[in-house]
């Protein structure tokens, strides 16, 4: 008898967070009476108010502190009191080390979470205004004096805000304690967060005007206008490049993402494989990089499913560089969105561990990481590992978070990743990990690059200075130049700190080529020198009755740098059986 539901078609359950059915307001509103207000309020209070507690009575403990002991040491006489005072001078230096440092750490957490985001929407946002209703139909040269000047306006309207906001909380603030703090530090509340906000204000109406006048007067995207053309003889790399394949788990199973308006299993992932190896078989590849996704909520199943899917590749796995998306360690509930995880959540450190281990698995030999000092590279991936590996197996066992103290750091470190160059002026590799620390699935698109990972990859880039790179990670580095469909698509997935990015490389950038995925959009273009390549996705955008494709990209040293030459559009069509089913 026909089956009334059909499960392998699916049903409404997997369209609950589909973007490509329901817009993201419908998504958002439909989450709001799921969420944990608890939760939230107690992740609010991590994220944000306890650092601003930190960062705002930093100065008033250390004021009432250095008080309370400059009174004792001026009652004293003669050498007593030098010897005394070199005392506290001490005690004070090692005893106030890691106030410093947790203030230190609150305002960077507070520049992430705020400064960054806030500037970054205000420019967006602005920038998609111009784009959307100013320079439609524009020519490329107008467009891009709309985002310049949209850039400057927003580092502007940024800068103006953030002053009203520290002129208004400035009565509130005090920057002295006294003895009498020590007894009731209740009365320290009020003041340290005003304190926190004019800082974090004052910084931002800074930094606004500084990034704003920044972005708007660095090299704008724009789309390539030609392939360079090199001799026949000079040397070349091939490259597939693919993202964003979104493995799932079950054989009939969707994707977050697309649901039921994308195809479901892993069959097109496959035929991509197929198709690579015998692209291979006929004409060698150099390079098979995967820009991050590749899997849809990085549970161990998915990635079960990718691995058993490379190694039926040999050849292909053996030359592959992976990086993480963020599908791959911000999803914290596939079937629940709402759920939120608190900061320092196991769940987080286990996706991130399971991540690093498939990492490790198909290149943790060839790729190196950095040194402690972060200026030169170490050892492998798999040598920084080995000393930790048994306390990742023993995390991933049992969990809880005893066991996942510490892994945090190990994730932090090893990245960048670095393929070097075979020759002095050969072909490198350069692999960020650009997720933002989110702990919410709604929010889970943002991306941000750590300034130290950024300082890092010009590290790597002075130590091998006649080689030629490949800059790879899963965020676009900068708003493609064309409108978006809708703000939030824009804003909700942007690498916050991007501009930045691409400033400190435009001394290298004509030696280097960017490629990322993330938004799946099929795109190649430029900003200033540097070439930046966007994947399409393989298996998303379409249903399993459409034909999706990919590029394999060929690199070329030059004169100038790199060269970056017409690439080969591989179609991947559907199978008579997935039409058919």
């Amino acid at each position: 008898m026909p089956m009334i539901i059909e499960p392998r078609n699916g049903d409404a359950e997997d369209d609950a967070s589909s973007t490509k059915t329901h817009s993201l307001i419908a998504i958002a509103g439909s989450l709001l009476g799921e969420i944990s207000l608890p939760k939230l309020a107690l992740a609010w209070v991590i994220g944000a108010l306890l650092p601003s507690l930190l960062l705002g009575a930093a100065p008033l403990v250390l004021t009432a502190w250095v008080a309370s002991i400059s009174g004792r040491v001026t009652a004293l006489a003669g050498i007593s009191s030098l010897i005394l005072l070199a005392l506290v001078g001490t005690v004070g230096w090692y005893g106030f080390r890691p106030l410093f440092r947790m203030a230190e750490r609150s305002f960077w957490s507070l520049n992430a979470l705020v400064v960054q985001p806030g500037y970054a929407v205000c420019r967006e946002g602005l920038q998609h205004l111009a784009e959307r209703f100013f320079s439609a139909g524009r020519n490329p040269d107008r467009r891009a004096t709309w985002r310049a000047g949209s850039a400057i306006g927003a580092g502007l309207l940024g800068c103006l805000v953030s002053g009203a906001v520290c002129a208004l909380v400035w009565p509130a603030t005090r920057w002295s304690g006294g003895f009498a703090d020590f007894i009731d530090p209740l009365r320290l509340v009020v003041p340290a967060l005003a304190n926190a906000v004019a800082v974090m204000s004052l910084y931002l109406a800074a930094a606004s005007l500084f990034w704003g006048m920044a972005d708007g007067f660095m090299d704008q995207p724009r789309d390539l206008g030609g392939f360079d053309v090199v001799p026949a003889s000079a040397r070349r790399w091939r490259v597939a490049h693919l993202s964003d394949v979104h493995v799932v788990g079950e054989r009939y199973g969707f994707r977050i993402e697309s649901g039921r308006a994308g195809p479901r299993g892993n069959e097109r992932f496959l035929q991509v494989l197929d198709r690579l190896a015998e692209i291979h078989a006929a004409e060698p590849l150099d390079l098979l990089l995967i820009t991050g996704d590749m899997t849809d909520a990085g549970r161990s199943a998915e990635w079960a499913e990718f691995l058993d899917a490379m190694q039926r590749h040999p050849a292909l796995a053996e030359r592959s560089l992976i990086l993480p998306g963020n599908h791959d360690v911000n999803i914290v509930d596939r079937a629940n969105p709402a759920r939120l995880e608190l900061p320092g959540s196991p769940g987080k450190r286990l996706r991130q561990m399971r991540t690093l281990s498939a990492i490790a698995a198909l290149q943790g030999e060839r790729v190196r990481v950095f040194d402690q000092s972060r200026t030169k590279l170490a050892g492998s991936l798999t040598s920084a590992l080995a000393p930790h590996r048994d306390r990742i197996a023993a995390f991933a066992d049992a969990g809880g978070m005893r066991l996942s103290v510490g892994l945090g750091t190990i994730w932090v470190d090893v990245f960048p990743m670095v393929l070097p160059p075979a020759e002095p002026d050969g072909l490198g590799v350069i692999l960020l990990n650009s997720n933002a620390e989110a702990h919410f699935s709604f929010t889970n698109a943002l991306g941000l690059v750590a300034e130290e990972d950024m300082q890092a990859v010009l590290a790597v880039i002075r130590e091998f200075p006649q080689a030629r790179w490949v800059l790879a990670l899963h965020h676009h580095p900068i708003e493609y130049p064309r409108p978006a469909k809708a703000f939030s698509e824009r804003i909700g997935t942007a690498l916050i700190n991007g501009s930045r990015l691409l400033r400190l490389l435009r001394p290298v950038s004509h030696r280097m080529v960017a490629m990322h995925g993330h938004r799946h959009i099929d795109w190649i273009g430029r900003c200033g020198a540097l070439k930046i390549v966007s994947a399409p996705s393989p298996v998303m955008e379409a249903t399993e009755a459409d034909p999706t494709c990919f590029y394999i990209h060929t690199l070329a040293a030059a004169e100038a740098g790199i060269a970056l030459l017409e690439p080969q559009r591989i179609v991947i069509e559907p199978r008579a059986s997935a039409v058919s089913a």
